[in-house]
């Protein structure tokens, strides 16, 4: 009884396909709509591309963009997912072509 009643609330309450990360000072989520957010700010854009099969968000890369954040700089994500490592690229976008480029990297763990 206990095993059919599991069963049939797993049907009835889809599991998210990515679970909440911390990445350095960044905060990857979603928000019931399924949008992806970044330390409580909804992305801009959003794209998702599967490493090997299709639907295996274990094998996974998530390109994103904030413009602009909250501290008025715009940032391109890489969000990689890879044999149960995470990881997050952030680039900060420049204004003009002359500017150095800034990247950093940073290993995710799952926030509870």
């Amino acid at each position: 009884m206990a095993k059919t009643v599991s069963i049939i609330l797993a049907l009835m309450f889809p599991v998210t396909s990515i679970a909440a990360f911390k990445c350095g000072p960044w905060v990857l989520d979603t928000v019931q709509s399924g949008e992806t957010t970044l330390n409580g700010q909804i992305t801009n854009t959003q794209k998702v591309t599967f490493l090997r099969q299709r639907d295996d968000y274990a094998n996974m890369k998530l390109d994103m963009a904030l413009a602009p954040a909250r501290d008025g700089n715009m940032y391109g994500f890489e969000f990689i997912k890879r044999d149960g490592k995470a990881f997050l690229n952030v680039e900060l976008l420049r204004a003009s072509m002359d500017a150095p480029r800034h990247f950093a990297t940073y290993d995710c763990v799952k926030v509870k």
